[in-house]
């Protein structure tokens, strides 16, 4: 089992940034892909970013392309999300979640079948 914890979520004005920390702990082993994804009230969730622990490869969803970016620590074991010129359509609850045996290169494409999950953390950008 894989469990995640994730932090630094608030409220900011746009145009601010934010830094958002999951932290992964239990069992890593065959766990390729880590992600951040959020849930804008009264919408479904969506994949913001993935990376791929082992390549280090980072894809990200169209709308914050140039404004975030994911990273990990060289323990591989926490996953940051930098985010900065937030604006409204941000808003949401930014869950981390992790991926276990899937191709390593997939993961953006296999985001619909993250398979554990944090709690979340509340992003809110007002205007």
């Amino acid at each position: 089992q894989v469990q995640l914890a994730e932090s630094g979520g608030g409220s900011v004005q746009a145009g601010g940034s934010l830094r958002l920390t999951c932290t992964a702990s239990g069992s890593l082993y065959n766990v390729p892909c880590m992600g951040w994804f959020r849930q804008a009230p009264g919408k479904g969730r969506e994949g913001v970013a993935t990376i791929s622990r082992g390549l280090d490869l980072k894809y990200y969803t169209d709308s914050v392309k140039d404004r975030f970016t994911i990273s990990q620590d060289n323990a591989k074991t926490t996953v940051y999300l930098q985010m900065n010129s937030l604006t409204p359509e941000d808003t949401g609850i930014y869950y981390c979640a992790a991926l276990r045996s899937a191709d390593s290169g997939r993961c953006w494409t296999h985001r619909d079948t993250y398979n554990s999950w944090g709690q979340g953390t509340q992003v809110t950008v007002s205007s």
